[in-house]
């Protein structure tokens, strides 16, 4: 039997404790350690209240733990502990940096096993109640993102080329790229009315939905202060008889 522990790449989902999946709920019961994002949220770390806690945030343009540290520190806690679960916000597999730290577990002997979790681009369109593929409109989604490391500026793509040529766009983490992306699009020859929904603090009681055409995302989005996903797109536009957006209820996610 190996001295070593196991690790779990859990996807934590969109923020909701309850959009978590029952097998990262359950696993998140039986940890031991538990090394979490900066976008989890309190709720979700009670769902393993008898694990030790390690906060190894990771926020753009934010002071964050250095993912080489992160792929040491997995190794350390596989070491000395049985059930290891690195805790990410949305989906390991997508954006979450995930095969630097699958590459460094397994490097070192460690057996891995990956959880997905809802990302966060399916969960702000059931938000929004706006389907991202739409028969006739759309069917092609392609999800990217603009955003690097301080520490990492030749990875930054720039461009009309850089930008994905599909039907709808969701940009990661586009607070302050997003402008930008309007701009090349705009330049691209896409309509200036092209729909475009915005959703900050997706499925959190602070929850917010923003609605505007792409003329107007190229003015940046002043209104942003947490994660942000942008949806552009003709299958985002609003429907005849759709209702107003409405915040999520205080406590509505709850677990």
């Amino acid at each position: 039997m190996s001295a070593l522990g196991k690790v779990y790449l859990i996807g934590a989902g969109p923020g909701a404790a309850d959009l978590i999946t029952v097998r990262g709920a359950r696993l998140l019961a039986q940890a031991d350690v538990v090394l979490y994002d900066a976008l989890v949220t309190p709720d979700m770390l009670e769902l393993c209240a008898q694990a030790e806690k390690i906060s190894v945030g990771k926020r753009s343009g934010q002071r964050s733990t250095a993912q080489a540290h992160i792929n040491e520190q997995l190794v350390d806690c596989a070491r000395r502990f049985r059930l290891v679960v690195r805790l990410k916000g949305g989906d390991p597999m997508l954006f979450g940096r995930a095969d630097e730290e699958l590459r460094a577990l397994e490097a070192a002997g460690v057996e891995v096993e990956v959880v997905p979790g809802i990302t966060t681009a399916v969960a702000a369109a059931a938000a929004a109640k706006q389907p991202l593929t739409k028969r006739g409109v759309a069917r092609s989604v392609a999800f990217f993102t603009s955003s690097t490391a301080p520490d990492e500026p030749e990875h930054r793509s720039a461009g009309p080329a850089a930008l994905p040529a599909t039907d709808t766009m969701v940009q990661y983490m586009g607070g302050r790229e997003a402008a930008a992306t309007a701009e090349r699009l705009l330049g691209l020859g896409r309509p200036a009315d092209l729909p475009v929904v915005v959703v900050e603090n997706c499925s959190r009681p602070d929850q917010r939905i923003l609605r505007l055409p792409l003329s107007e995302l190229a003015h940046g989005l002043e209104m942003a202060h947490g994660p942000v996903l942008v949806m552009i797109g003709e299958a985002l536009r609003r429907r005849a008889q759709q209702g107003r957006d409405l915040p999520p209820a205080p406590g509505a996610y709850s677990v």
